[in-house]
């Protein structure tokens, strides 16, 4: 029997985060161990930005375009990162928990040790990304999109997936749990994953469509 997906690795922050007020991002600047308090940064553009070791707590990031973005080792509380597009970004050792991620585009990124929690994840984007050891936990993730893209070790859990896009993704020791599938998009990309015995029952309608079976009435 499986054991399971990967758990992520945690984030390692410094016992003491400096505090810091920031109005505006620039491209390729970096920002280390500092902590960030109900930062007004929506709408920015800054190509290149590296944030490392720092905590984000009910912070506006949304509408933001931060191509190249590296951010590792952080933490983000209660944040507003919808519609954020950030193409190639790298996330390592990141936690996100309580925060609205809805719209964002995260294409051609690489996502490793990375926990999403309790947030709204809907109509994002992780086309052509590669996900590794990556936990989303009780998320809406409603109409989100992983074409194309290469997942290993990702776990699921109690999320909704309705009508969310698989097709052409790769996926190797991942497993869904208590999550709804409803309207799946690219059924058959989910070979390779593992589901409680529970949820494969009452997903059957779904794998035989997915397999162009029909159902007969009872005689």
């Amino acid at each position: 029997m499986p054991n399971g997906a990967q758990h992520p690795l945690t984030p390692e922050l410094p016992a003491q985060l400096e505090s810091e007020s920031l109005s505006a991002l620039a491209h390729d600047e970096t920002h280390a161990e500092l902590e960030l308090v109900d930062a007004a940064l929506s709408a920015q553009h800054a190509r290149g930005l590296t944030l490392r070791a720092v905590r984000l707590i009910k912070s506006d990031l949304s509408d933001s375009r931060l191509d190249h973005l590296t951010l590792t080792n952080s933490q983000l509380e209660g944040c507003n990162l919808a519609n954020i597009q950030s193409r190639s970004a790298e996330l390592s050792r990141v936690s996100i928990g309580t925060s609205r991620l809805t719209g964002i585009a995260l294409s051609e990124a690489t996502l490793r040790d990375v926990t999403i929690r309790d947030c709204r994840v809907d109509l994002a984007s992780f086309g052509f990304s590669r996900l590794e050891r990556v936990s989303f936990e009780g998320c809406l993730l409603a109409q989100a999109a992983f074409l194309d893209a290469q997942l290993e070790n990702v776990r699921f859990h109690d999320c909704d997936l309705t009508s969310a896009d698989f097709r052409g993704a790769r996926l190797r020791a991942c497993e869904f749990r208590r999550s709804d599938l409803t309207d799946l998009q690219g059924v058959e990309s989910l070979r390779g994953a593992a589901f409680e015995w529970s949820d494969i029952v009452n997903m059957a309608g779904t794998w035989a469509a997915a397999l162009g079976i029909e159902v007969l009435d009872s005689e």
